[in-house]
């Protein structure tokens, strides 16, 4: 169902891109005047097709929603409290989607260093949002603390168990220290 919707969704999307996006038409269009005052060089307009439709926006919700289900069933048949079962995949699958992502949209920032940090800025908050979830939920019982203190034996004299808990701190540590980065105003 998600690829069949997905498909038709891309196929909207591609049959109504002579529209363009008003906020970004407007953009262009203001950088476009403020070089050629700055510069007296006029560039060549992009043109859009003023009649015909935007891309409706909520149409990029049909896709995450049905995969929803998806992920709700995959926590009901993880076992343990059913609540806690979708909970912990719910909070595990918007934590990583925001991950992810954010890594995209950096490594793009990486290669195109003049787009604007708001969106980058925007998917960093929600990394930061979804860990708290994500790193409680895991400590509920039976969860993590039963790992540390030795309770359930993970195969490895609880080696797992500080692994995770070094990979949950270093995570929001590097979201505090990708938050600073951003706000440096250049890089050399």
């Amino acid at each position: 169902a998600v690829v069949v919707v997905t498909a038709a969704v891309l196929v909207v999307s591609v049959l109504r891109r002579s529209a363009g996006v008003a906020l970004q038409r407007e953009r262009s269009q203001a950088r476009s005047e403020r070089v050629a005052q700055m510069t007296g060089i006029d560039r060549a307009e992009q043109t859009f097709d003023p009649d015909a439709p935007e891309f409706p926006p909520d149409l990029d919700l049909i896709a995450p929603a049905i995969g929803l289900i998806g992920v709700v069933a995959g926590g009901l048949d993880a076992g343990g409290p059913p609540w806690l079962g979708v909970a912990r995949t719910v909070a595990g699958a918007a934590f990583l989607g925001s991950v992810t992502d954010a890594m995209l949209l950096g490594h793009w920032y990486l290669t195109q260093p003049g787009l604007p940090r708001d969106p980058l800025n925007e998917l960093v908050r929600w990394v930061g949002w979804t860990w708290a979830p994500e790193v409680a939920l895991q400590l509920v019982p039976v969860g993590m603390v039963a790992v540390l203190n030795g309770t359930i034996d993970d195969g490895y004299g609880g080696m797992l168990g500080w692994f995770w808990l070094a990979c949950a701190v270093t995570t929001i540590v590097l979201v505090v220290v990708t938050r600073k980065a951003l706000q440096e105003r250049y890089y050399s």
